[in-house]
């Protein structure tokens, strides 16, 4: 009995050896991935909190744009609320305009109290007319005399006139008009023809 326990001790002792590595791989297994159990839901948080955050740097870039976008409609529908009604008062400052220039001077010459009362009254009354649209935006666009310019001019005719700068307005048929940044009414105008060239004529001929 003594020697059949003595035969099988070393056998016993290298099963004990191997039962003992294989419980500490175990264990080290199984601290390891507790470990990676650990840093996982880190990992997570931290993902999270960058997407998060962009979403919300996101989120405040077109809350910026969409502030910035509305004070400028703001801004632009407060400049252009009357435009429609600025552009029909025009019509009526025409006519004010084509009624006082009716009256030949002999004719004002002549007429009487009554009449030159009356004649003032319209010139006042297109005056005012007149400043009211200026206190709301709308400014007369200065052409003659200035070289033609379709965004703020439209030719009618041309006139021969060689001691003019070639395409300068020297005629006004109506007058034109602007309101903030925009062209309320083009002014109608009568431009030399022949005259010497502009600077800016002579400048790209040089350069052809």
């Amino acid at each position: 009995m003594t020697e059949e326990t003595n035969k099988n001790g070393p056998d016993a002792a290298a099963h004990e050896a191997e039962v003992s590595a294989t419980t500490e791989g175990q264990v080290a297994d199984e601290s390891e991935a507790s470990a990676e159990q650990l840093l996982d839901p880190v990992e997570a948080l931290q993902a999270e909190n960058a997407d998060l955050r962009d979403r919300f740097l996101r989120l405040a870039a077109e809350m910026d744009n969409l502030r910035r976008r509305t004070d400028r409609e703001i801004k632009d529908a407060k400049s252009y609320a009357v435009t429609g009604f600025a552009r029909d008062m025009l019509s009526v400052s025409d006519n004010l305009r084509r009624a006082i220039e009716t009256l030949p001077d002999e004719a004002r010459a002549a007429a009487d109290a009554t009449w030159t009362a009356l004649i003032e009254g319209v010139e006042m009354t297109e005056r005012g007319m007149l400043a009211t649209l200026e206190r709301h935006g709308v400014r007369k666009i200065e052409a003659e005399g200035q070289k033609f310019d379709p965004n703020f001019h439209q030719a009618m005719f041309e006139v021969p006139n060689p001691n003019v700068a070639n395409n300068t307005v020297v005629q006004v048929v109506q007058a034109g008009y602007a309101i903030g940044e925009r062209v309320l009414r083009p002014a109608m105008v009568g431009v030399a023809k022949g005259g010497p060239k502009t600077e800016t004529a002579a400048e790209d001929a040089t350069k052809v």
